[in-house]
């Protein structure tokens, strides 16, 4: 019985896996920078690494944002595992903490209470996190431009390039990995196993669902919003690096998406980009606003239904 309740957590990290990983190779992939099955290969073992080494700090978050029982917690996680599917079928990246969260409180409202600091402390980062990874990106494109473009030569440019393209890769996967295993598991950090167990678990299948990428979400991240050249690509997965390993060390998950997008933009400011695929931007909001609401409907429903049929 007790593994039966893992399921939705399983599958919400394979979801998980198979949206988000957009956000660690998606750009170089897109701009043809790096070949996709080595990508997905390396970026797995990376995230299954990060989730078991760095992710601890995560799991007492979401464990204490509720006072729900297991059935209830294994519920929201199944809810939001069908809203990250959701989003992966029209091919929007999506916040699998925003999805998780919205089915807590949803399960909440009816069957529980939640904690609001721990809640406030979520939304702000929320609001954070696409500014933090713009900024991030910015700093570091203009830092890492000055050593590329005046201190080396060609054939020195390409080495740099390559190098810095998988460092960036590895510790974007790294970093997704310990600040988002908590979206699979923690919620049973309190209840349910030990927290070494809960992060093999929750590392394990989001490296499946690496390996299973939704491609129409990776080019919608890697060329929708803005066209990266092969440096800019780089640069914009290594700024979204940074943003979700400091996330992962305070201790609060965050969206990838969202630091992805805003890495992105601030790579695009930093080259003097002025033009912006708007419709695509729209979208992207509209999954980062759109995330909790559905996922947070979807788990009302399901628990209206269920009473109903009891």
């Amino acid at each position: 019985m007790i593994l039966f309740y893992l399921i939705p957590a399983i599958l919400l990290g394979w979801s998980l896996g198979s949206n988000n990983s957009s956000n660690v190779f998606g750009p170089a992939v897109a701009s043809g920078l790096v070949p996709y099955k080595k990508a997905i290969t390396i970026s797995a073992i990376l995230v299954f690494v990060g989730s078991v080494v760095g992710g601890r700090n995560g799991l007492n978050t979401l464990g204490t944002l509720t006072n729900l029982n297991i059935e209830l917690l294994s519920l929201a996680l199944f809810c939001a595992f069908l809203t990250m599917m959701f989003m992966s079928l029209i091919g929007l990246p999506a916040s699998a903490t925003q999805a998780v969260v919205g089915a807590l409180i949803g399960v909440s409202i009816l069957k529980g209470d939640f904690n609001s600091s721990i809640l406030t402390r979520i939304f702000v980062s929320w609001i954070f996190t696409p500014i933090g990874a713009l900024l991030f990106a910015f700093i570091l494109y203009r830092l890492l431009a000055l050593i590329f473009r005046k201190f080396l030569g060609v054939t020195a440019q390409d080495r740099f390039l390559k190098i810095l393209t998988w460092i960036a890769i590895c510790y974007s996967a790294y970093s997704l990995g310990a600040n988002n295993v908590a979206n699979v598991t923690g919620v049973f950090a309190n209840v349910l196993f030990t927290p070494s167990l809960l992060l093999i678990i929750g590392g394990s299948s989001i490296a499946v669902g690496i390996l299973s990428t939704n491609k129409k979400v990776l080019y919608t991240v890697g060329k929708g919003i803005v066209e990266l050249d092969h440096f800019s690509s780089s640069v914009s997965i290594l700024g979204a690096g940074v943003t979700l390993w400091i996330y992962s060390l305070i201790g609060v998950p965050v969206s990838a998406a969202q630091a992805t997008i805003g890495a992105i933009v601030g790579v695009g400011i930093a080259t003097g980009t002025r033009t912006f695929d708007t419709s695509t931007i729209m979208k992207v909001i509209f999954g980062w606003i759109g995330t909790p609401m559905i996922s947070g409907l979807i788990s009302l429903a399901v628990l209206f239904l269920i009473q109903l049929l009891s």
